[in-house]
């Protein structure tokens, strides 16, 4: 969006014209606008109402207080752009960290199959869960297996999926989210 002051004055005026008559040459004519700036108003105002979503980054994270104990599952999802398309934080009830971490993913990988995602990069801190996922660890605990294969089903519906731990200290988006949906907030 354009920025603050005169653009973001110009931008508003642009917004209510072409609302008005839904004619782009009017609203160019009313404005005394030239066709690139209208060009760059409908570009912000478009990628705003359809964000690109074929390509998604998601940070991923689980909690639990206790493990087993209160938990939640938070992720963020990106466009291409860097741009975040959703936030989710899903309270899980009681459950350990690694089924939190697990829900997680289930959960951002279910949405950003629902938006029409082809293809997503996946950011974790759960080394067990990227290693299981990546073929390195195999998956022993009888708990985790349903969750694991539910994982390896929906991610071939992606033309192109990666999982990669990083450290925790920059997955911070999602960990506020898995937080915030175990205080309820």
């Amino acid at each position: 969006m354009p920025a603050a002051g005169k653009d973001a004055s110009l931008f508003k005026s642009f917004l209510e014209e072409i609302e008005k008559t839904l004619d782009i040459k009017k609203t160019i004519e009313v404005l005394g606008i030239g066709e690139g700036e209208a060009k760059v108003f409908l570009r912000s105002v478009l990628s705003r109402l359809f964000p690109q979503t074929e390509r998604l980054i998601i940070y991923v994270d689980g909690a639990s207080r206790g493990n087993p104990g209160k938990a939640g599952a938070g992720a963020v999802i990106k466009g291409a752009d860097g741009r975040v398309v959703k936030e989710i934080r899903k309270s899980l009830g009681v459950a350990t960290n690694n089924v939190a971490e697990y829900m997680a993913l289930i959960t951002a990988l279910t949405d950003a199959r629902d938006m029409g995602g082809k293809s997503v990069h996946v950011f974790a801190d759960s080394e067990l869960i990227v290693k299981q996922i990546n073929g390195e660890y195999r998956v022993k605990s009888e708990g985790l297996k349903t969750l694991y294969q539910k994982v390896i089903a929906i991610k071939g519906d992606f033309s192109e999926f990666r999982i990669t731990h990083i450290p925790r200290e920059k997955n911070k988006e999602a960990d506020t989210l898995a937080n915030a949906a175990i205080d309820g907030v």
